[in-house]
């Protein structure tokens, strides 16, 4: 695709401060509406002067930087006009922005704000008590604990600062007259660490500078053709890549307007589009799920009166979703209920070393073409998979355990990977010999010479679900934490919907019997109280008797992973699992695993089931 004759090109330097100048300046757009949330607006010259207005503030609070004092803001708050003048703040100042993810909690919510060394924290008032729960662990003056006033929360009794009050007080109103920061900027400064869930240990922070943020939102716009009257739609979390290299730099990149909701929200889903005027959207798979089952439940079932509300509004202007995790059915599904003329399915990673985008008319079932020759399948010992063999008419293959095997690219670089922050061991796992390891399985099918890939899961050490990867070890610890619980073993198992559910193998204590109902509430403590992000609550249980173990002594779960939650394979195991709106786990029957049996194949997914 060609970039849309409408975009705006600006002759400014390759980081954000400088592209917000041009385009605040720009009389096609400064008045403008860049964001939208409720009944608030920001303009383009508006974001530019909240952005300028917090680079001072940010400045004023950590000034003098230095190695020993680092320009780091750490933020953990939901999607709100705030979050993005801390960003635009940042990349005034030549501060690096710190995202914490909303679910973190305990030890680990205090390791990551640790582990970025920042040194101003705000926090949304709903989360503020998590944060006073582990304040005394935080290197944090007193007076750089901010609080995000937006309701629902304890943060009156917490005594944070409040961060409108502190930005008047020090700062003034934002329509007072000033310049940038004179801080000078490169292209490859860090400007947004993104948290993602490591193997071992703490979660990994992602850095991601000016240029590889810009450059995100480049190639967005001219893929899917976004011009100055594009309305993205930001309803995923903006601490995580999805939401802020999709929507936000894409709007942006574009010149175009972005539509915030602080969280998700199915049954809002259609009603914003419309009333809004949303033209794309960023996605992970399960939401799009259930946006369907809320539109299916609305209409009754009826797609045709579903087509004719949603697809066929005079107000629906919607063209692209684009993500990754959807199912083949629901992405024909959304792409017919929401009269979409592309819905581009994504593989990549916050890393940004290995993408690839499915369009239309493209194998079903993929991810796009592999158009770089650098990226490849490789084994267990680095050779290169052969391609995938199709099995009759269905998306199963013939040579599963040959064609599968780890997504690499195999290049003197890393692409647009920049790093993981403060941790070179990682990086040093992450590319090795020259390779670059994604940590994801896949396979290569071969169409008129073309390589299309398909995404098989994440190996062994990882769990992908909603679209975000974490550590299988961090949850197999963390359930081992149970009075009752001697060993566990954590996995991702096949789902049919999108991504991979949250399994668990346990082993108990001598003479502890299991309680379903007790076990459930023990982790939803660990979700409330925890460190337990609500991700990693586990869908499915199996005892087990004893574990298998490599010769050092690590558990084999590569042979818990493959019979996962199988009736047929495991007939008399005791499995376990939990439905959505339950408050227990109850027993997984052979009926239940018949029933979901059928979903996946409704799903076009019952391949995972038997591979």
């Amino acid at each position: 695709m060609s970039e849309s004759p409408d975009a705006l090109n600006f002759d400014a330097p390759l980081h954000l401060g400088a592209q917000l100048e041009a385009r605040a300046a720009h009389p096609a757009l400064a008045e403008r509406d860049f964001l939208l949330q409720d009944e608030r607006r920001w303009s383009w010259r508006r974001y530019r002067d909240e952005c300028v207005r917090m680079a001072h503030f940010l400045l004023g609070r950590l000034a003098p930087i230095g190695a020993e004092r680092p320009g780091h803001v750490a933020m953990m708050l939901e999607n709100h006009f705030e979050l993005l003048a801390l960003y635009g703040g940042c990349a005034y100042a030549g501060l690096t922005l710190f995202g914490v993810n909303t679910g973190l909690r305990g030890e680990t919510l205090a390791g990551v704000i640790a582990h970025s060394r920042a040194r101003l924290l705000v926090v949304e008032e709903r989360f503020a008590a998590e944060v006073e729960r582990v304040r005394e662990k935080l290197a944090i003056a007193p007076e750089n604990l901010l609080v995000l006033r937006s309701g629902g929360g304890e943060a009156v009794a917490t005594g944070m600062g409040d961060l409108a009050a502190a930005l008047a007080a020090e700062q003034g109103a934002v329509d007072a007259p000033r310049q940038p920061p004179a801080v000078e900027i490169a292209p490859e400064q860090n400007l947004m660490v993104v948290y993602t869930s490591g193997t071992t240990g703490l979660p990994k922070g992602i850095n991601n500078n000016h240029l590889k943020m810009l450059l995100i939102g480049s190639n967005i716009t001219r893929l899917l053709e976004l011009g100055r009257d594009d309305t993205g739609y930001a309803c995923m979390p903006l601490f995580h890549s999805n939401a802020m290299f999709l929507g936000f730099q894409s709007a942006f990149w574009c010149c175009g307007r972005l539509l915030l909701r602080r969280r998700f929200s199915a049954s809002r889903f259609a009603e914003d589009v419309l009333r809004h005027g949303v033209t794309y959207w960023n996605y992970v798979g399960e939401p799009v799920h259930y946006i369907l089952d809320a539109l299916s439940r609305e209409y009754a079932g009826d797609e045709a009166a579903i087509v004719a509300a949603v697809a066929r509004s005079p107000q629906n202007r919607m063209r692209y979703a684009i993500g990754n995790g959807a199912s083949p059915p629901d992405i024909d599904r959304f792409t017919r209920w929401l009269g979409l003329e592309d819905m581009l399915e994504l593989y990549g990673s916050t890393e940004a070393a290995i993408s690839t985008f499915r369009r239309r008319g493209d194998p079903r079932g993929s991810v796009g073409e592999i158009t770089d020759p650098s990226v490849k399948i490789l084994d267990e010992q680095g050779r290169e998979c052969p391609p995938a063999i199709p099995l009759g008419a269905g998306p199963g293959i013939a040579n599963y355990a040959e064609a599968v095997g780890e997504i690499c690219r195999v290049a003197g670089d890393t692409a647009l990977f920049q790093g993981y922050f403060g941790n070179p061991e990682a990086n040093a796992n992450k590319y090795r010999d020259g390779v670059y390891h994604s940590g994801d399985l896949g396979h290569v099918l071969m169409v008129e010479d073309r390589r299309y890939l398909y995404f098989d899961g994440r190996t062994d050490d990882w769990i992908r679900k909603d679209g975000e990867n974490f550590s299988a070890a961090q949850v197999a610890r963390l359930l081992q934490e149970h009075p009752d619980v001697e060993l566990a073993a954590a996995y991702g198992a096949p789902c049919d919907v999108s991504d991979e559910l949250v399994m668990a193998s346990l082993l108990l204590r001598e003479g502890a019997s299991f309680d379903p109902g007790a076990f459930f509430q023990w982790c939803q403590a660990q979700v409330e109280s925890g460190g337990m992000d609500r991700k990693w609550f586990p869908d499915f249980l199996r005892l087990v008797q004893t574990f298998s173990f490599t010769q050092t002594q690590k558990i084999l779960v590569r042979e818990l992973k493959q019979d996962h939650y199988h009736r047929e394979r495991l007939p008399d195991a005791p499995i376990y699992f939990r439905e959505r709106g339950a408050n227990t786990f109850r027993e997984f029957t052979p009926a239940d695993f018949a029933a979901l049996r059928q979903r996946f194949r409704a799903s076009e997914r019952e391949h995972l089931l038997d591979c």
